[in-house]
């Protein structure tokens, strides 16, 4: 029987999940079709159940629903478990498990691409947000040697902060001022995990730092996936730090969620390929 697996999310207009998971079934010969699942908050509960049907085997989750999908599901993996959000639904025997493959994309990325070993390296975070909790939960399972943490909303980033339950994990009160500038200016990884600068966003070609703060010795990653190069790459860049778009990272989850459903070996060369030529 062909089997479907889809992405959860609202709004998904912006996703593509579905050209380059397509292509890996394909390549892999899978009768197995990748599908937009857009789904209103009332509609959530009924979406996650029709995954029990003999025809689909999983899910992918996306913003608003990571947290969401929780309840609805029979079992967690640790790692879901341990960052509190899911990204990854997989049907076995008859139950749905949740996992999240964000933290491992990100981590794989971060080495792969960005070659670079966060043990021991000081971090400065900027959002707390869904996926900064699967990016904080894999730095500090990493070893890294502090995190900086900053979101506009203060209860979500000393939610998060305690959350990590890590003595080197600490809440920036403001984006302005002397701690801020030396929390951003002095870190060896410096990562935004917020909206800003997204493609057809209300703050497109907006940077979430002054490029005065960014130092040449930082990587500044950049969650942010379309436009490949956001505008706080382009400063790091023009300042001559290092950069890592988020492209990879959303790659890399796929490719985690792909073994999954599978337990096949991801295609990762074609599933890179199709993403960089979907943007």
């Amino acid at each position: 029987m062909k089997q479907t697996v889809g992405l959860i999310g609202y709004p998904l207009g912006h996703s593509i999940s579905p050209v380059f998971q397509q292509a890996a079934f394909d390549k892999m010969g899978l009768d197995i079709r990748y599908e937009l699942w857009e789904t209103p908050p009332e509609k959530l509960s009924d979406v996650v159940n029709d995954i029990r049907s003999s025809d689909k085997s999983g899910a992918n989750v996306t913003v608003p629903y990571k947290e969401n999908v929780i309840p609805m599901l029979d079992e967690l993996n640790e790692v879901a478990a341990g960052i509190g959000a899911v990204n990854t639904i997989v049907k076995k025997d008859e139950k749905l498990v949740g996992y999240n493959t964000d933290a491992e994309g990100f981590i794989r990325a971060l080495e792969v691409e960005g070659k670079f070993d966060p043990d021991g390296k000081t971090v400065t975070m900027i959002g707390a947000g869904g996926v900064a909790r699967a990016i904080g939960f894999a730095l500090i399972q990493s070893g890294i040697k502090s995190l900086e943490l900053f979101d506009i909303d203060m209860a979500r980033a000393e939610k998060l902060a305690a959350e990590l339950g890590a003595a080197d994990v600490r809440v920036l009160s403001s984006n302005e001022g002397s701690q801020f500038e030396s929390a951003v200016s002095g870190a060896d990884l410096l990562i935004n995990c917020t909206p800003i600068g997204m493609k057809h966003s209300p703050s497109e070609n907006v940077s979430p730092v002054a490029q005065e703060l960014i130092s040449v010795n930082s990587l500044v990653y950049d969650v942010v996936y379309n436009p490949v190069k956001t505008r706080l790459l382009q400063l790091a860049e023009e300042k001559g730090a290092r950069t890592l778009g988020g492209l990879s990272m959303l790659v890399y989850q796929g490719v985690a969620s792909f073994e999954l459903w599978t337990e096949k070996m991801a295609p990762v060369d074609i599933m890179m390929d199709k993403a960089v030529n979907a943007l």
